[in-house]
């Protein structure tokens, strides 16, 4: 992509109503605009951050066996009061009634619809276990919605629901969801603890919130040291296997959020010089819920006597476009963001740094275009600006590796390749350069 045709509005001044480093940088760097309190647009740069992102916890769940489909953000009253959820639920619900005088919902999770899915086409245990899972826009009425879109009021999210005979197959489907997490969080550069947590509005008594450590987090947390160096299951993970030896490891150590935190079992557990006491900001969370919608909703299957009993359930949720901030939160310093790669809206930026200069210009397109034929998603800087001006656009937009093109280094024959992630560069020659940002 050329710069000069790309959209990209980048802002020169820091915004003075954004408090975090993520909800600056996400405006600074044109990744975002507000549309009203809590309300965002996402900008090209953004949207390809938050594809990439939607992409791996799409590449997971269906790893877990879990099955994708799709159910709208508007949903019935009507659905929820069958639940016992709808005037349970709070204010942060958003209540509309159709021209027919209709009560409608702008769903802010999907319990209730899925169990009716579920209790309208499937019949006897022989179909269980299920995992159905979706990426949908949410809304859910913040008083007082901040950090961008780390609290935003619409947000866009993963929410997965299991459905099982009984509270033992019902744990496996919770576990494989576990490890789903797990994973999911580390394949984008993330250290993501799971740690004991509330079940809050959708209840149950089993949940695990799944939250990155930053001081800039809503939640207080306290853990054991011991359990940031704990290795994550692999790609090559057997769903269908035991999975406890994989969670086992991770449960053994003390972490939990301030909800649950126990001050004399974590004195108790945890020695004084392993006692760690920080913020966290939540990217995942998971819940079993046993019957607690089934029984309501009627949602019964046939089990193997032939009596007819409800479904055991549990839902996960990750927050797509919160992890886009939080990520950014892990990754940034002074100049802007330091995307991973697995997340970064472009793998390299060409730096043309004298724009109008025939051999620097010829030098640049043949970068571009042989990257572009290796499969490298690459972003081309050919405006006419100054040096300074482009090596401060590159920083702040944090794409991971930036390759300068200037008369003095191809003199020499030789671009310079800098890392984004520490700042490393390293002089050689266009194929070398090409071949390394390809392999």
């Amino acid at each position: 992509m050329r710069l000069s045709r790309y959209f990209l509005p980048i802002l020169r001044d820091t915004p003075k109503d954004a408090e975090i480093a993520s909800h600056r940088l996400m405006l600074r760097a044109g990744m975002i605009r507000q549309e009203a309190a809590g309300i965002y647009s996402f900008l090209p740069l953004g949207l390809r951050v938050l594809k990439r992102i939607e992409q791996i916890v799409r590449e997971e769940q269906n790893r877990a066996g879990a099955i994708e489909l799709l159910m709208p953000t508007i949903q019935l009253a009507e659905l929820w009061r069958t639940s016992g959820r709808y005037d349970a639920y709070g204010p942060e619900m958003l209540r509309i009634k159709d021209q027919r005088g209709r009560e409608l919902l702008y769903g802010p999770t999907n319990e209730d619809m899925i169990t009716d899915i579920f209790r309208n086409f499937v019949r006897t245990y022989r179909e269980l276990p299920k995992i159905l899972y979706h990426i949908q826009w949410k809304f859910r009425d913040e008083i007082r919605p901040r950090f961008g879109v780390m609290r935003g009021r619409e947000f866009l999210m993963k929410d997965a629901y299991s459905f099982d005979l009984d509270e033992a197959a019902a744990r496996l489907s919770y576990n494989k969801m576990f490890v789903a997490y797990l994973r999911t969080f580390a394949r984008m550069g993330l250290k993501a603890i799971p740690m004991r947590a509330e079940t809050g509005p959708i209840g149950g008594d089993l949940s695990h919130e799944f939250l990155i450590l930053a001081e800039t987090g809503e939640s207080a947390v306290y853990c054991n040291r011991d359990v940031l160096n704990l290795p994550v299951p692999g790609a090559d993970v057997d769903y269908d296997a035991d999975l406890t030896p994989y969670i086992r490891p991770w449960t053994q150590f003390y972490a939990a959020t301030e909800d649950v935190h126990d001050p004399a079992r974590f004195e108790h557990e945890v020695p004084p010089e392993k006692r760690l006491h920080t913020r966290g900001i939540e990217v995942g969370q998971i819940f079993y819920f046993g019957t607690k919608y089934s029984d309501p909703m009627q949602a019964y299957v046939a089990g193997p006597d032939g009596m007819r009993r409800p479904v055991h359930g549990g839902s996960y949720g990750v927050g797509v476009s919160r992890l886009v901030a939080a990520i950014i939160e892990a990754f940034h310093d002074d100049a802007g963001i330091k995307w991973p790669e697995p997340v970064a809206p472009f793998k390299t930026i060409v730096l043309n740094l004298r724009q109008g200069d025939g051999a620097t210009d010829a030098a640049s397109e043949g970068l571009y275009q042989a990257l572009s034929h290796r499969g490298v998603e690459v972003l081309y800087h050919d405006l006419d600006e100054r040096q300074g001006a482009k090596f401060a656009v590159a920083d702040l937009i944090g794409i991971p590796w930036q390759v300068m093109v200037g008369p003095r280094g191809l003199a020499e024959g030789k671009v310079e390749v800098k890392s984004r992630a520490d700042g490393s560069q390293e002089l050689m020659t266009p194929a070398a350069a090409i071949d390394r940002l390809a392999g």
